[in-house]
C-alpha cells in the first residue's frame, strides 16, 4: 500500500499493474540529445544551453570579455569547451553544465501543462531553479487539473512514458458529484463505451468514499445528493478523458488530480506548486522502463 494525501486527506492506494498509454507524441530528442552526448561545446552554445541568453546575446557578452575559460578571458564565441573538464565563469559565476534534467512538480489549478503562454502563467514558470532552457512538461494536465507532472528535457523519456507500447497506468484521485453507480467498476475494467462513440481500453477503478451532501434539518438527503470520492487508473490519455468516463455514469468531476505515472509517485510533502528534482532511485525506476 502506498499512503497519498489528496483533496487534504490520506488515503491507501493499491499499485495497480502499468497500462499501455495511447498517445502521440514525436521523440524530438535525437538532435538535441546527440549534441549533448559531445564532449566538446562551443562556448556560445555551452552557456545559452544553460539559459543565459541568446546566442546572439551572449555573443556581444563574449566580445566583451565576460567570460573566462580556465582563469583565461575568451573573446571567440566558437571556442570549444570541454566537458567536464574546462572551468568557465560567466561575470565570475561559475557556469557548469548539465545535460538533463528532471523535476517532480505538483501542478496547482490554473496553471498550464505548456512550455509558454503570453496570458496565463505556466508550469515552467514555477520552476525556477532550472539550468537548461529546454524543459518541456512530459504530458499534460488539465488547467484546472492538480497533481504528478514530470519537467525533463530528457526526450527519450519522454517517449517511452507516453508511448502507445509502453504499458505505463496513470492514476487519477477524483472527487464526483453523485454516487458513483457500483456497475461502473466492471463497465471500466471492460472497456467504457462514451456517448461520443468512443471505446476507452480497460480501466481500473475504486470507489473510496459517499459522502451525503443535501441533509435537511431532519436529517435526511434531498433528491439523493451525494459526492463519491474514487482511485482511477486509465491506459490511455484521451482529450479530457478521466472527466468524459465519469460524466458517462453521471458523476461529473468536482476535483481532479493525479498521484502516479508509472513508477513515479507524487511527493505527499509537495504542496500545489511545489517541485523538486527527482531522487536517484525514481531516475533508475524511470530508466527500466
Amino acid at each position: 500500500m502506498i499512503m497519498l494525501i489528496a483533496n487534504d486527506k490520506r488515503i491507501k492506494m493499491q499499485t495497480f499493474c502499468p497500462f499501455p498509454i495511447h498517445a502521440r507524441i514525436k521523440d524530438t530528442c535525437s538532435r538535441k540529445e546527440k549534441s549533448m552526448e559531445e564532449k566538446e561545446l562551443r562556448l556560445d552554445k555551452f552557456l545559452a544551453d544553460m539559459g543565459k541568453g541568446t546566442r546572439s546575446r551572449l555573443k556581444e557578452d563574449i566580445r566583451k570579455g565576460r567570460i573566462l575559460v580556465n582563469g583565461e578571458v575568451v573573446k571567440n564565441a566558437d571556442k570549444k569547451i570541454r566537458i567536464p573538464e574546462d572551468v568557465v565563469l560567466f561575470d565570475g559565476t561559475p557556469v557548469s553544465y548539465v545535460t538533463m534534467e528532471y523535476f517532480m512538480l505538483n501542478k496547482p489549478r490554473g496553471v498550464l501543462s505548456a512550455t509558454e503562454d503570453k496570458r496565463r502563467p505556466t508550469v515552467l514558470d514555477l520552476i525556477d531553479q532550472k539550468r537548461r532552457k529546454d524543459l518541456f512538461p512530459v504530458g499534460r494536465l488539465d488547467a484546472d487539473t492538480e497533481g504528478l507532472l514530470l519537467i525533463t528535457n530528457d526526450g527519450a523519456l519522454a517517449h517511452r512514458l507516453l508511448a502507445p507500447k509502453s504499458h505505463v497506468d496513470k492514476v487519477y484521485f477524483a472527487r464526483c458529484a453523485g454516487r458513483v453507480p457500483a456497475s461502473a467498476v466492471s463497465s471500466f475494467a471492460e472497456g467504457l463505451l462514451l456517448p461520443d462513440g468512443l471505446k476507452c481500453l480497460p480501466a481500473v477503478l475504486k470507489i473510496l468514499s459517499v459522502t451525503e451532501t443535501g441533509k435537511t434539518e431532519t436529517g435526511k438527503t434531498e433528491n439523493g445528493e451525494a459526492e463519491t470520492e474514487v482511485l482511477l487508473t486509465i491506459r490511455e490519455g484521451k482529450f479530457h478523458q478521466v472527466k468524459r468516463m465519469m460524466e458517462a455514469v453521471g458523476c461529473p468531476v468536482l476535483f481532479l488530480k493525479r498521484l502516479a505515472m508509472g513508477p513515479l509517485t507524487l511527493d505527499e510533502s509537495l504542496r500545489p506548486g511545489e517541485y523538486r528534482p527527482l531522487t536517484k532511485q525514481e531516475l533508475e525506476l524511470l530508466k527500466q522502463l
